[in-house]
């Protein structure tokens, strides 16, 4: 059984102790998480148990002929060979034993004196070529590569043609084909979509050795270990059980921590009000110094991150109507020939959060793009409805992060007056801890900037957010405060996300895209899952629903018009309708297209008169007068009870 195991190791980074006496042992059949908080050495326990870093004490030992993979979070590139020659590089172990097997097989040809012995030697080395899959290594290296998301016209494609992304995928498809004893896997789901997250936790699930894994997707997590070994101020600790249930376990213990540290602080400023009061007095000095030591030896205790509960809250989301926003025939190509988004018809209404899924290059980012506005090289029609204040966040907001200002500093400049009290506590939620708030905008990261800019754009009112990978260098405990904050919003959102637990605990309607056509789902991700299930067991069980596995009238592209909502096809199934029919449905169908218009232009001028109303009442002139004031708030009541009606009604002719 292969193993990898540390005893005692501890390592220092000039006066911070990373690493205090750690022990851990990773053998064949291990399946082990690795969480903390950021910045509490996680990475370099990685790289000290992959051989990169060297502890200052402790021993470390590695079973003979044991071969370790390690994927780090980013920063490898390939180039200079095609994508099937960097794959094949994966197999540079079985290449070896190969070479082995045949110098052997050129001493037996000499009739060596010592033949049994190298015979056996061979017989063995040709029995580890079979299990490591080498003979098997070009269906293996598409199979992993494909199950990745690569496509079999990317394999004779140039490595440097691939984005910074696409470079860690091959990273990871690399490790991976390596068949290693113990595979060491950093941040391994930072770049891929569902789809290929779905596959490598297939993958994880049935490798016959041990990996020990850094993650900040709690569901990826969960599917795919049975341990976890916490790293906390130095300590590293091992827990039994997947990750939820390792949350659940060190809540009930940091429980005593918690009334422990609450205590410590009472004491700690009882201790520093009475030095403050009377360390200048010469009857208290002496005691006040006792003091002052007893402080300075205190062993603090200290709280983790994801245990400090913060809740955040929007700004009020402006008033807006039940139509938030309508899409007519929405088509978008970028090479005139291939359509990325076809016809694609979509009603938006109040208070829906949508997600929208498919695969890298299905047209995701490209939609919230054209809804938010960001993008108007396209044909077909968007149609506001009245009110609606649009939000839109993707990685490429960084840019616009730069200056001299510190990370408080712009924060106080853009938020809310009432929220300015709540700045230091929110930034640490986006992990700016400490003395990160001092830094310049001008020194943070890609990721850092990324997390300013959205943080930025959460304290804005708006009503509508568009959000494109808004999870993205956020860890666990920062997506669950997005995530809560998203729930209790009073408005709308659309968002792409690749991390299913965020996805299945925030959408009630999907968008799937595919191969320029498009499918709606009117119900969360579980009713997404189930339909694409109905859609494989094919017709015969597809339970009423269209072989396409959803119901036919919601599959786009769409007659601009229909409802997104699932509907019953006109005509009877099989016959042919005569002219005269034909015509008779098409004239009803026009006749309610009309009225659905109709309402919709109702619902906006009714919208917009109780707007204009709203801002009267807001005029001093009008509330410091008691009775215009109650008229203008009696015709604001009255149009209410309109749009209330108008809305009934245009959600029947919707339906």
């Amino acid at each position: 059984m292969a193993f990898v195991q540390f005893s005692q190791v501890s390592l220092s980074f000039a006066d911070r102790k990373i690493l205090k006496d750690v022990t851990i042992n990773l053998q064949t059949g291990t399946k082990a998480a690795l969480t903390g908080t950021n910045g509490s050495g996680k990475s370099t326990l990685i790289k000290v148990l992959a051989g990169f870093i060297q502890p200052d004490s402790g021993t470390r030992a590695v079973q003979k002929e044991s071969r370790i993979a390690y994927l780090p979070q980013s920063g490898l590139t390939h180039q200079g060979c095609t994508l099937l020659e960097e794959a094949d590089k994966a197999f540079e172990y079985g290449y070896q034993l190969q070479q082995k097997i045949d110098d052997l097989g050129e001493q037996l040809q000499n009739n060596p004196p010592n033949m049994e012995s190298i015979a056996q030697t061979q017989a063995d080395l040709i029995q580890k070529l079979e299990e490591s899959g080498w003979h098997r290594r070009q269906a293996l290296a598409e199979s992993v590569l494909q199950g990745l998301g690569f496509s079999r016209q990317d394999f004779d494609r140039q490595t440097e043609e691939f984005s910074g992304g696409w470079q860690m995928r091959i990273a990871l498809a690399k490790a991976l084909m390596q068949n290693p004893d113990i595979l060491l896997l950093d941040e391994p789901t930072n770049y891929l979509d569902l789809e290929a997250r779905s596959w490598l936790e297939d993958f994880l699930q049935n490798f016959k050795g041990g990996f020990l894994l850094v993650s900040h997707d709690r569901y990826f997590l969960d599917v795919t270990i049975n341990e976890v070994y916490e790293l906390f101020n130095g300590d590293l600790k091992r827990y039994k059980g997947n990750f939820s249930h390792y949350e659940k376990v060190r809540e009930v213990e940091l429980k005593t921590l918690i009334a422990a540290y609450e205590q410590q602080q009472q004491e700690i400023q009882k201790l520093q009000d009475f030095i403050t009061r009377f360390g200048y007095k010469a009857t208290k000095a002496a005691q006040a110094q006792e003091y002052q030591k007893k402080l300075d030896k205190m062993e603090l205790i200290v709280i983790p991150e994801s245990m400090k509960k913060i809740h955040f809250k929007f700004p009020p989301a402006p008033h807006a109507g039940q139509l938030v926003l309508r899409l007519n025939g929405i088509t978008k190509s970028y090479d005139g020939k291939t359509n990325v988004l076809n016809n694609l018809n979509l009603t938006l209404e109040n208070g829906q959060r949508l997600v929208v899924t498919g695969r890298n290059g299905a047209g995701k980012s490209t939609l919230l793009r054209i809804i938010a506005g960001e993008d108007t090289a396209f044909t077909g029609e968007i149609k506001p409805g009245a009110g609606v204040k649009i939000g839109y966040f993707s990685q490429d907001n960084a840019e616009t992060i730069k200056g001299s200002q510190t990370i408080l500093e712009y924060m106080e400049e853009n938020a809310p007056l009432e929220l300015i009290p709540k700045l230091r506590d929110l930034l640490g939620a986006f992990l700016f801890r400490g003395d990160d708030v001092y830094k310049s905008l001008d020194v943070l990261s890609g990721g850092e900037k990324s997390r300013i800019a959205l943080l930025h754009l959460l304290l804005r009112p708006v009503n509508l957010l568009i959000l494109d990978e808004p999870t993205n260098h956020l860890d666990l405990h920062s997506k669950d405060v997005l995530l809560n904050a998203l729930r209790d919003f009073g408005g709308t959102v659309v968002f792409v996300s690749h991390d299913r637990g965020f996805i299945e605990r925030l959408a009630t309607q999907v968008l799937h895209l595919e191969a320029g056509t498009h499918k709606y789902f009117p119900g969360d991700y579980t009713y997404y899952l189930e339909q694409l299930e109905k859609q494989n067991e094919g017709p015969d069980n597809s339970g009423g629903l269209g072989k396409s596995g959803v119901p036919e009238p919601v599959e786009g592209p769409q007659k601009e018009g229909m409802s997104q909502g699932p509907s019953t096809s006109s005509g009877t199934a099989g016959t042919t309708l005569s002219w005269e029919e034909q015509k008779k449905l098409e004239a009803e169908k026009r006749k309610k297209e009309k009225t659905l218009a109709n309402l919709e232009k109702q619902l906006e001028e009714l919208e917009q008169k109780k707007s204009e109303l709203e801002a009267r009442l807001a005029d001093p002139a009008v509330y410091s007068n008691g009775e215009k004031a109650k008229a203008v708030q009696r015709e604001i009541n009255d149009l209410a009870a309109q749009i209330e009606e108008v809305t009934e009604q245009w959600m029947l002719a919707s339906e």
